[in-house]
């Protein structure tokens, strides 16, 4: 099985559009619902004392137990144990004894909707599983997802853009990329891109099993070349081992995917540690394993529920091409190579799998909280998003449980908060389900 992770949450690709119509259905006849500016705009000089959590700040380092951190209208203000801040008068405090606080997740691949109230309802569901940022990578048309980009929406996660990604000619399966076969069209896209000003230029380098020719090392060189002229980065989509090593030599920044044919050898390995700060988004594929959703059952009509249990089931060859990547990450992990997290497709709660994902593959659950929120958010080239720190964006998760001991615990999620202000996940939960009626 050659590919088998889009979304990788179950083999049933087929039911998961399903329910993925049904939510931009959804979006469509409902995109009047828009929460109050209020709501995720805290008032001027507005101070909360959070206290008593166990902090996972996102930093590669032990959680802080009993903690105090202080937000002062969208920002975080000081950070440490409850001893050592002192608590300012007249501020407002919430107890949080029995948690545990991380930095809202950051998801480096996606691929959302493309109109307007669609994607801004992607934003919000994202939000609601404890998403602060996205970036979708390729298939971006037009100029709405750069005014979305640059606009703060009350509830919803912040939006990063390739816009356009470039690869050779693929007649049939997408036009909304640049297609190029010579080196002054590959240059001439990255232009293009960067007069838009894209978070980072995204490159396919694949044949889609023999389908299409792919962008051969000249013309990937080019454009990454260019778009280093150009101040920008450049992240590829990869299937082969040889062409993630070509990739490597020729400069790329990210892999949007690990290798995926073959376990990699030691040549790959020694190159990419020749190149510390390329970062890997694994992306990893189905398990091919019968997966329990019930924990989705709060959040998604129990048609629509039953549905995507019902897809959830053992899978011989989906279980091969897991294993392939997942020998890949741990070697990769262990080599100390610098990973974030990215879920392909348009899934809301992909992050979740993914990190039980990462897990599996032998990563510790600290690496990958780590992957999920500091290291990808410097990808997204986001200053002020993916640790809990003085002075950054007031974007953290409050967990009913410590993801340290499972990972799965990230979904146990009691509030989300961006930018300083509580999400408003009742009134989500509350529309999600009562399409179901």
């Amino acid at each position: 099985m050659r590919r088998a992770n889009l979304e990788h949450v179950s083999q049933g690709a087929a039911i998961l559009l399903l329910t993925l119509l049904a939510l931009s259905a959804w979006a469509m006849v409902a995109p009047s619902w828009l929460p109050r500016a209020a709501a995720q705009t805290p008032a001027a000089g507005q101070v909360v004392v959070f206290q008593g959590a166990r902090l996972i700040t996102g930093l590669d380092r032990p959680p802080i137990e009993n903690a105090t951190f202080i937000v002062e209208g969208s920002r975080f203000g000081r950070v440490g144990r409850a001893a050592d801040v002192q608590v300012p008068q007249g501020a407002t405090r919430v107890n949080l004894a029995g948690k545990t606080v991380m930095p809202a997740i950051v998801d480096t691949h996606t691929h959302l909707s493309r109109t307007r109230d669609a994607l801004i309802e992607d934003l919000r569901q994202r939000a609601y599983y404890g998403v602060g940022a996205v970036m979708s990578l390729g298939q971006d048309p037009g100029d709405l997802p750069f005014q979305i980009r640059n606009e703060i929406i009350p509830d919803a996660a912040r939006f990063r853009t390739a816009g356009r990604g470039i690869t050779m000619p693929e007649p049939g399966r997408t036009d909304i990329p640049y297609w190029i076969t010579t080196q002054a069209e590959g240059r001439k896209a990255v232009q293009e891109l960067a007069a838009k000003k894209v978070d980072i230029v995204k490159i396919w380098v694949d044949d889609r099993d023999g389908k299409y020719k792919k962008l051969t090392p000249d013309l990937y060189g080019a454009i990454i070349d260019e778009a280093h002229r150009q101040k920008l980065r450049v992240t590829a989509h990869i299937y082969t081992l040889e062409d993630a090593k070509g990739l490597l030599r020729a400069g790329i920044d990210a892999f949007a995917h690990g290798v995926r044919e073959k376990d990699i050898d030691d040549q790959f390995v020694a190159l990419i540690k020749q190149h510390p700060n390329v970062i890997l988004v694994p992306n990893l594929p189905d398990r091919g394993v019968a997966t329990d959703f019930g924990w989705l059952r709060d959040s998604i009509p129990a048609g629509e529920l039953q549905k995507l249990q019902a897809s959830a089931k053992d899978n011989a060859d989906a279980q091969k091409a897991f294993g392939i990547q997942a020998r890949n990450l741990a070697r990769l992990s262990k080599e100390g190579v610098r990973i974030a997290l990215g879920t392909d497709g348009n899934i809301p709660w992909s992050a979740h799998a993914e990190m039980l994902d990462m897990v599996t593959s032998g990563m510790t659950p600290a690496q990958v909280l780590v992957a999920a929120t500091r290291t990808a958010a410097e990808l997204l080239a986001i200053k002020d998003a993916g640790s809990v720190e003085a002075g950054k964006s007031a974007d953290f998760v409050v967990l009913d449980a410590n993801p340290l001991d499972d990972i799965t615990n990230t979904r146990r999620i009691a509030s989300v908060y961006l930018r300083g202000a509580a999400v408003d996940r009742a009134a989500m939960r509350a529309r999600w389900m009562a399409r179901g009626n």
